[in-house]
C-alpha cells in the first residue's frame, strides 16, 4: 500500500519547509542554533498539521544527532526512563551531539511523567523537543517549561496551503503523472481548517476518485466528492473558532438554549474542558462584570471543578455555569474601563504620582513632601475623603461608567454621592 500523500511530501530539509520564517528563515532563531550546533530544549506550540513533528526530525537531521521519539498518548514514566537510558549511552553530556528526545502531545503527560524528564534535560543527557497544540503555560509544569525555549508555530495562510497543493501536483511521483488543474481552492482550504496533513489527505481522496486523465479541482467538485461525515467538529480548525464564537455570543445575548446547544457541540467534538472553562471565566468578567460579581466566582469554581473531574461528568458543571451566565444581568463596563485606561496611559505617558499619595518609607522622602496632606478615608464620615488620586494632567477623567442594571445602578448612586462634582456621575 502506498504511503499517504502527507507522508510522501514530508519535508526533509529546512529549505523544503513551508512557512515559519521567524524560526527557520535565513535569520530565524532555529536556523542560527542549527548552524552553531547548539540546540536548546524546545517546546513547539502550534495547531495540528502545522509541521511540529517534521520540524523536530529536520532539526535532528540537520544537526546530525541521534533521534528518539515518544508519544505522550501511549507512553508512561517507564518508557521515558528507558529512552533516557539509551540516550545517555549514545551521547555525551552537554556536547553538540546530545541525542534529541522528541515527545509528541507533551501536554498529555501527567505531572509525574513531566517530572521524569527534568533531570535528563537539566543534566544535558538529552535535548528535549516537545510538541503541543495547547498553551504550554497551562499544560507544561513550570520546572520543565523554565528549562525550555517555547517556539510558536503560526497557522498556515492561504498562500502556504496553495503552495503545498502545487508542490503535491508537481513533485509527488503519483500525482505528477496526472493532469491536475487547481481551478478553485476555497472549499479544500475550508475543509482542512488550516491543517496541512488534513488538506493533503482530502486532496488525495478527491484526486483518487477520478477516472479521467484530466482532473479539474473546483469548489463544487470538492464538496460533492467529500462525504458529509468527514466534515465534523475540528478542535483546531475554522469550525472550532466558529462554534466557540457562537457559544460566547449566545451567553452574551442571554440565550441559555443556544448556549447549551453550542456547548453540546463542543463536548461531542471532544473539546478540551479547560478551554471551555477558561472562555467562561473571561466572559464572566468581560460581559457580566459588576452587574453580577458572583458570576466570576461561579466561573472560577467551574474551571477548578472540571480541571479535577474531566469528562464525562464535567459536562454537567459546564452546563450549569453556561446557563447561569446566560441568565445573568450583563455589563461590559469594567471591560471598557480598562480598555479606556490603557489607551489613556499610552497617549499620556508616564505621568507623576501626586505627592500626597506617594509612599514615604524614608526620612528624606517625608522631608520632600511624600504623603503630605493625605487624608485617610476611614477617619472621615462615611469613609470618604475628597482627595486627588489621579495625576494632575488627567484629573477629572471618568474611566468607569457603571452599566444600566440593578447592581451597577446602585454603584452609580454611590459614586454620585462622592464624585458627582469631579467625574460627573
Amino acid at each position: 500500500m502506498n504511503e499517504p500523500l502527507a507522508e510522501r511530501l514530508r519535508p526533509k530539509t529546512l529549505e523544503d519547509y513551508i512557512s515559519q520564517s521567524h524560526l527557520i528563515g535565513p535569520n530565524g532563531s532555529l536556523t542560527t542554533s542549527i548552524k552553531q550546533g547548539v540546540i536548546p530544549s524546545i517546546i513547539l506550540w502550534g495547531p495540528p498539521g502545522i509541521g511540529k513533528t517534521t520540524l523536530a526530525h529536520i532539526i535532528a537531521n540537520e544537526s546530525k544527532r541521534p533521534f528518539y521519539t515518544l508519544s505522550a498518548i501511549n507512553s508512561g514514566v517507564k518508557d521515558v526512563r528507558e529512552v533516557i537510558d539509551k540516550a545517555k549511552q549514545s551521547g555525551g553530556l552537554f556536547t553538540t551531539k546530545n541525542p534529541i528526545l522528541f515527545i509528541d502531545e507533551i501536554h498529555r503527560f501527567s505531572k509525574s511523567q513531566q517530572d521524569s524528564l527534568l533531570q535528563a534535560v537539566e543534566k544535558g543527557w538529552v535535548t528535549l523537543i516537545g510538541a503541543t497544540t495547547e498553551n504550554p503555560s497551562f499544560e507544561v509544569i513550570p520546572a520543565l517549561l523554565s528549562r525550555c525555549q517555547v517556539y510558536i508555530l503560526n497557522s498556515f495562510d492561504k498562500n502556504d496551503l496553495e503552495t503545498l497543493l502545487k508542490r503535491a501536483i508537481e513533485k509527488d511521483d503519483i500525482l505528477s503523472q496526472k493532469n491536475i488543474i487547481l481551478d478553485e481552492t476555497d472549499a479544500l482550504l475550508r475543509l482542512s481548517g488550516g491543517d496541512a496533513r488534513k488538506l493533503l489527505n482530502i486532496f488525495e481522496l478527491i484526486v483518487s476518485s477520478y477516472d479521467s486523465e484530466e482532473i479539474i479541482i473546483t469548489n463544487d467538485a470538492v464538496l460533492n466528492k467529500v462525504q458529509s461525515n468527514t466534515v465534523r467538529y475540528d478542535k483546531t480548525g475554522e469550525q472550532h473558532y466558529d462554534i466557540i464564537s457562537a457559544f460566547i455570543k449566545s451567553i452574551r445575548g442571554s440565550d441559555p438554549n443556544a448556549a447549551v446547544y453550542w456547548l453540546a457541540r463542543m463536548i461531542e467534538g471532544g473539546e478540551d474542558v479547560k478551554f471551555i472553562a477558561r472562555r467562561l471565566l473571561i466572559l464572566a468578567s468581560e460581559d457580566i462584570g459588576n452587574a453580577n460579581p458572583t458570576a466570576l466566582v461561579i466561573a472560577n469554581s467551574t474551571f477548578q471543578a472540571v480541571s479535577t473531574i474531566g469528562y464525562p461528568e464535567s459536562r454537567i458543571i459546564l452546563s450549569q455555569c453556561a446557563t447561569y451566565l446566560a441568565c445573568s444581568a450583563k455589563s461590559n463596563a469594567s471591560y471598557k474601563a480598562i480598555n479606556d485606561a490603557q489607551q489613556l496611559v499610552r497617549s499620556t505617558g508616564d505621568l507623576s504620582v501626586p505627592l500626597s499619595i506617594r509612599n514615604a518609607p524614608t526620612k528624606l522622602m517625608k522631608e520632600l513632601g511624600y504623603g503630605d496632606d493625605y487624608q485617610y478615608a476611614h477617619n472621615h464620615d462615611k469613609n470618604f475623603a475628597l482627595h486627588e488620586f489621579l495625576p494632575d494632567d488627567i484629573s477629572g477623567t471618568k474611566l468607569y461608567d457603571p452599566g444600566n442594571n440593578a447592581r451597577e445602578n446602585g454603584l452609580r448612586e454611590f459614586l454620585k454621592s462622592r464624585w458627582k462634582d469631579k467625574y460627573g456621575y
